[in-house]
């Protein structure tokens, strides 16, 4: 496993780091998240990702048991927030009450005393963008938390929390975007504007929910115990499961082929070929997935290679920047099929 800067911060991350969004505390039972976790830890994985919203909170229960007994100092441990946690008015959102009181909340959960990076889940246009820089800012100098970061920010986002970030003296190093070879929305601005500001990539769903895995095929049912019969995971899966770009995947298979990569390792792969992406973060529901993925890690795809996946792929890539920070309310190119007739 090889490791890289998170953005222009002194902090290092494995290239691939285990998210539980979908898995612990709901897709899977908790002996089977502990042993991915351990399997993570196997292959040399030391970053971990999760969320106050994960299986409301018990993602980050299962996740600190399953490090628990490891020394703190030889992992890297993230966590989010922003979405709805409970029904009161301040139970969600940037404000900082809601901030500082799920900081405290993410912290027993994992059972540790600081996080290595917290991150705004998503941007709050219904609070002062300086009201959650500074409740960020406390918290760092409470030792809550080493570093802050975003997700799913746009540029003009992240250039006015950055610009924050250095009033306040605090290290804004991350964001946490969807980025694979078929959504790459972030490549127009996000990306050039990270770059200018020292700010490194932690992306989500490499594989598409596994559709780049190559498993689900065209006019056939999805296999049994796969994340599109998750009830949760298939709401999500199912923007991406057009017979069109599922036939389309299965021509990828050859091109995995001759680089001596599984469908799954090549999609994983991909996405650590851009050098602002610091970290590829997988899930996973059985530990040989773990194990299976972290195979990408140090690979180098050629130019030749990735033209060839462009021209497979063709106009079913959603660049449209404009979908920046909406990936779970927008209708990508792949699905216009069905809109469209």
């Amino acid at each position: 496993m090889e490791h890289r800067r998170l953005g222009n911060s002194g902090l290092s991350v494995s290239e691939i780091a285990y998210g539980n969004w979908l898995t612990h505390g709901g897709q899977v039972e908790e002996d089977v998240a502990v042993k991915c976790v351990r399997a993570a830890i196997e292959a040399g994985i030391t970053t971990f990702d999760s969320a106050d919203i994960y299986a409301l909170g018990a993602a980050e229960r299962v996740l600190g048991r399953a490090l628990s007994g490891l020394r703190r100092e030889s992992f890297e441990l993230l966590s989010k927030v922003y979405f709805p946690v409970g029904d009161g008015p301040n139970d969600r959102g940037l404000g900082r009450k809601h901030i500082m009181e799920s900081i405290n909340q993410s912290l027993r959960r994992l059972g540790t005393d600081y996080l290595d990076l917290y991150q705004a889940h998503r941007f709050d246009p219904s609070v002062r963008l300086e009201e959650t820089m500074l409740a960020f800012a406390d918290i760092v100098r409470a030792g809550k938390a080493l570093y802050i970061g975003v997700s799913e920010w746009t540029a003009d986002q992240l250039d006015r929390a950055h610009q924050l970030a250095a009033e306040l003296n605090v290290p804004l190093v991350s964001n946490q975007p969807q980025y694979s070879m078929l959504w790459r929305v972030i490549e127009q601005q996000v990306v050039p504007t990270a770059k200018r500001l020292g700010i490194g990539q932690l992306v989500f769903s490499p594989v598409t929910q596994g559709v780049l895995t190559g498993k689900y095929l065209p006019a056939t049912p999805v296999p049994a115990g796969s994340r599109a019969t998750d009830e949760r995971g298939g709401r999500f899966i199912s923007r991406a499961m057009s017979d069109t770009l599922l036939a389309t995947v299965q021509r990828l298979r050859p091109i995995a082929a001759d680089a001596g990569l599984s469908m799954a390792q090549l999609a994983v792969a991909w996405v650590l070929q851009n050098d602002n992406v610091a970290s590829a973060i997988i899930g996973a529901s059985r530990p040989e997935q773990v194990s299976h993925n972290t195979v990408a890690s140090g690979v180098r795809l050629d130019g030749e290679l990735l033209a060839r996946i462009d021209d497979v792929l063709g106009d079913l890539v959603e660049r449209d920047p404009a979908k920046t920070g909406r990936p779970d309310d927008v209708q990508p190119a792949w699905r216009r099929e069905n809109v469209d007739g």
